[in-house]
Order: structure tokens, then C-alpha cells, then sequence
């Protein structure tokens, strides 16, 4: 993306300083009318320098990041600086990997750098796996003939959660309370027994599946805010296995794809059974959705000394544009507006039961999604 830029390196903390020169965010300090001008925004304001560095930090930007000092900032690109994770695990940091070429905040600077002021979203997945919705406007910005850029920024995360859940759950229930309604109309009018109770379990079923969404709903919100309260109990690795592969056997978005358990060993790890089966339950509701005719999805377990690794394979290939969009927060390959299934594995599982989740995928290896965690 920065291929015009001399990448000049040293290091600085555990980030690379790419090209920062140590005089020149004095230069912007020191001028009370530009300072004053920027502090007086209430939304976040970053001033780069042509190399894309922060040169100066407003304070409504610094309070959102909890680093009350300028300097933390000084000479890191905003991806480094918000701690983005494709940026953090590059050797050359923000604007250099091949995922920033789809960056809207990386886009909006490289127009305002080319005269023209630019406005975007963009969605970052931090080191932490917090998710961030951003709206950015890049503006050019003559310093003292040097050319810079304004760079604001507003926290749509709400926004963007409430309008996304509100497509989500709304819809969901409402096929799910439309479905029992038109199933509790014929039922009415039916005589014969045998149809009476087959209607009536798949009443049943279907009631708990509209519970099972609105407790999805309250966790999610619940972990988000870092409420979420776990009971630890004493769970078989076999058991749970089994428990999935017997509800999305049956369950309606499979469409005859064959669910089997392999790794019979059973280990017994003391963890919160609802949100592991949550984490599991998302990644085999995955691999029942992929469109692949005929797939055979495996689901296992094996000791890996003092932790356990759960996988769920099946023979779909994920883009290497997917890849990197995959863990955020209502990001889906689905329809629009989808997308809690992929985000919730990492938060309940890394946040909260304090595992690792991951996965590999590739044209000869199908996909296998992993997740790992303390016996």
C-alpha cells in the first residue's frame, strides 16, 4: 500500500518507528492557533505527517484510548496506535500489509494526501479482539509548506451494533414466532393424533430455539460490556461433543450433511458448559452453512498437555479476503447484516474462558476451526 514511501526503521519500544522525525510534532505544539483549533473539536483528531505518522493528538482522542500523553502517540500510524491487529503483527506496521489495501481509514488518507478530503468506515479488530466501527474524515491540511492531514474520527460502534441487531434478532424471531403462530393455526385443525403430536414437538422445538435467540442476544450484550457471569462446572469433552453432533444433525440449516465425532478420548476440563458449547456450537453452525454439496464436517478433541483443543472441519476454502474480516463483529460472507457467530467465538472464548481460537484454511485442507483452552 506504502510502496512510495522509504521504509526507514528503528526500533522504539516494542514498535517500529518508520521514517519519524523527532522535531517536527514540536513544530505543531508550538503553534497555539493550530493546537487550539484541534482541542476545540469534540470529536477525535489526529494530525498526520505525509509518512501517514501522528503528529499531534487531540484530547478527546487521547481519552478515548485511555493515554492521557501526547507522546504515546507520536510517530505511530493510527493502526498502531489504536493497536489494530493486522498492523500489530506486521513487521513494518499500519499501511503495510496486504489487508490495509481495504483499510477505509488507510483509503481516506492516501485521497486527503492527493488534495482531496475524504470520508469512510472502517472496521478494526484490536489486538485485544475488541471490535471498532469508525467513521474517518481525511482532510489536506499546508503547515508551513508541509503537507499534512486532519484526520477525525467518530466512534459508530452503537450505531453500527444497534442497526446490526436489530436486522439480526428482529428478523430471526420474527421467523421463528411466525413459524409457531402458522403451526399453532393448523393445529387447531387437525383431528388426528399422530399429526397433533408431530406439530406439537416441532412447536416445542421451535419455542426453544426462540428462547435460545434472546439468551444469545443477552449474553452477547452482557459480555460486551464485561458483565457476562460464568459458572464453572466440572464438563466431559465427549459428552459435549456429542450434544452438538445430535443438535445440528437434526437441526434445521443442515441439509443432510453427515456430523461425525472423531478423537473418542474424553478429558474433563472445569470451565462454563453454556458459553463452551456457545463457542463450539457457533463454529459447527458455520461449517453446517458453508455451500458445499455433500460436505462431511468432523468434530473432535485432543489432550495437548495442560490444555484441550476442540476442531470442527469441513471441506469449505476461505478467501484470503474473508480471512482477515472474519473474527469482527458483524462481518459475514452471508446475507447482509449477519455476522455475531464468528466475533462471539473469539470474545466468549478468548475474553472470558481465556482460550485461544483460530483457524486454518486452505484449497486442500478444507477449514478447521480450533479453540484451545485450559484443562
Amino acid at each position: 500500500m506504502f510502496e512510495e514511501i522509504n521504509l526507514v526503521t528503528s526500533e522504539v519500544g516494542s514498535h517500529a518507528m518508520i521514517g519519524y522525525h523527532p522535531d517536527q510534532p514540536v513544530q505543531i505544539i508550538q503553534n497555539k492557533q493550530l493546537v487550539s483549533f484541534v482541542e476545540s473539536i469534540s470529536q477525535m483528531v489526529l494530525i498526520l505527517n505525509k509518512r501517514h505518522q501522528i503528529v499531534y493528538a487531540n484530547q478527546s482522542y487521547r481519552e478515548f484510548f485511555n493515554s492521557p500523553e501526547i507522546a504515546f502517540f507520536l510517530g505511530k500510524r493510527p493502526g498502531d496506535a489504536i493497536t489494530c491487529r493486522n498492523a500489530v503483527y506486521s513487521k513494518y506496521g499500519c499501511g503495510t500489509t496486504k489487508f490495509c489495501k481495504s483499510c477505509g481509514a488507510a483509503n481516506a488518507i492516501i485521497e486527503a494526501l492527493a488534495g482531496n478530503r475524504s470520508t469512510k468506515e472502517c472496521k478494526i479488530l484490536t489486538s485485544k479482539n475488541d471490535t471498532i466501527d469508525l467513521r474517518v474524515t481525511a482532510s489536506p491540511l499546508n503547515f508551513e509548506d508541509e503537507e499534512l492531514t486532519m484526520f477525525s474520527i467518530i466512534d459508530i460502534s452503537h450505531e453500527k451494533r444497534r442497526r446490526s441487531l436489530e436486522r439480526i434478532f428482529i428478523h430471526d424471531i420474527l421467523n421463528i414466532a411466525g413459524g409457531i403462530s402458522g403451526l399453532s393455526a393448523i393445529l387447531k385443525d387437525i383431528d388426528n393424533p399422530v399429526e397433533m403430536r408431530e406439530i406439537a414437538d416441532t412447536i416445542v422445538g421451535a419455542s426453544q430455539n426462540l428462547i435460545d435467540e434472546i439468551q444469545i442476544q443477552r449474553e452477547l450484550g452482557s459480555a460486551e460490556r464485561g458483565e457476562l457471569t460464568l459458572h464453572y462446572s466440572e464438563v466431559q469433552t465427549q459428552d459435549i461433543l456429542n450434544e452438538l453432533k445430535r443438535l445440528y444433525s437434526n437441526h434445521s440449516l443442515n441439509e443432510g450433511k453427515i456430523i461425525t465425532v472423531e478423537n473418542n478420548e474424553n478429558y474433563s476440563i472445569v470451565t462454563d458448559r453454556t458459553i463452551l458449547k456457545r463457542i463450539l456450537g457457533n463454529m459447527v453452525k458455520n461449517a453446517v452453512e458453508a455451500i458445499v454439496p455433500d460436505d462431511l464436517i468432523s468434530i473432535g478433541c485432543i489432550g495437548n498437555g495442560s490444555k484441550v483443543r476442540f476442531s470442527v472441519h469441513n471441506n469449505s476454502v476461505i478467501t484470503e479476503e474473508v480471512k482477515s474480516e472474519l473474527f469482527k463483529r458483524f462481518y459475514s460472507t452471508k446475507q447482509n447484516g449477519r455476522g455475531i457467530g464468528t466475533y462471539s467465538m473469539k470474545l466468549f472464548g478468548e475474553k472470558y474462558l481465556k482460550g485461544k481460537v483460530w483457524f486454518n484454511s486452505s484449497p486442500e485442507k478444507g477449514t478447521t476451526f480450533y479453540f484451545e483452552v485450559t484443562i
